[in-house]
């Protein structure tokens, strides 16, 4: 019989391989299809309904990015990836939480297309969960700490693939490459998760309205006119979704059960 920590641990693969599809997509439409990525994030699963299956798809990603969210929740709720109580320790459980919120939403539009398979649109979700916001009282605020969060993550992204500290969490059988491919592609998703998080201030603190809150697309797309920077993070991107795969079958997923202790990871 399958226990619940088992059943999240296979949950939490599944949203390891919807994050590599979504990766993936993205990097590749905005290498080959200018028009695709200037649509930001709904470009993604647009040009996932085209894939074959793409219901079965888009279902997958909706499920497994979900379940991905609470597996980053975990972190600043429970500490299960033993960060600690510290100020480090809770920069990268706050990190976390950021990333949690960013997958939930994009579980949510994905959600959309597949509830639209046959052509329907989930257009507008940051737009319309933004303009919630700031239409209620310090709403500006939320979203411009909610950007601050962002740029937490992304420094800890870069930092994450600088230092390679990603490694720990790797079962020792993972693949050679994991490495470097970690690394670039740690440090293309935290470029876009500074963007994202430079749109939120941008909208919370400054005033310029909910249309200026960009997602995983839109960030990428606002590095169009950027050359070889939108390049590299666009590659980048492509390189980080074929590392997701590695880590839906090589990540250490720690145990739900608090008895069971922190796992042992690799180097911590």
């Amino acid at each position: 019989m399958v226990d619940k920590s088992e059943k999240f641990n296979w949950l939490v693969r599944v949203g390891y391989l919807a994050r590599a599809i979504l990766y993936g997509v993205l990097g590749l439409i905005a290498l080959t299809t200018a028009g695709q990525i200037s649509k930001g994030t709904d470009g993604i699963f647009e040009a996932i309904q085209g894939f074959p299956a793409a219901t079965a798809i888009l279902w997958i990603m909706a499920i497994g990015l979900f379940f991905y969210a609470l597996f980053r929740f975990a972190s600043p709720l429970f500490d299960i990836e033993n960060e600690g109580s510290d100020a480090k320790g809770w920069g990268k459980r706050i990190g976390h939480a950021g990333s949690g919120v960013g997958h939930l939403a994009l579980a949510y539009t994905a959600f959309q297309f597949a509830m639209n398979s046959g052509g329907g649109s989930g257009g507008g979700g940051a737009e319309e969960a933004a303009s919630g916001v700031l239409g209620v009282p310090f709403g500006g605020t939320l979203l411009g700490i909610l950007g601050i969060i962002f740029f937490v993550v992304a420094i800890f992204q870069i930092k994450k693939g600088l230092t390679g500290e990603f490694m720990n969490r790797l079962s020792a059988s993972a693949p050679d490459a994991s490495r470097w491919m970690g690394a670039v592609g740690y440090s293309a998703r935290g470029v876009v998760y500074a963007m994202i998080g430079w749109s939120l201030v941008q909208s919370g603190f400054m005033s310029q309205g909910a249309q200026n809150v960009k997602t995983l697309g839109g960030a990428l797309a606002s590095l169009a006119g950027e050359g070889a920077l939108f390049t590299a993070t666009a590659a980048g991107l492509v390189i980080f979704g074929v590392f997701s795969l590695i880590l839906a079958n090589y990540r250490i997923i720690p145990d739900l059960d608090s008895d069971a202790g922190v796992p042992e990871f690799r180097a911590g």
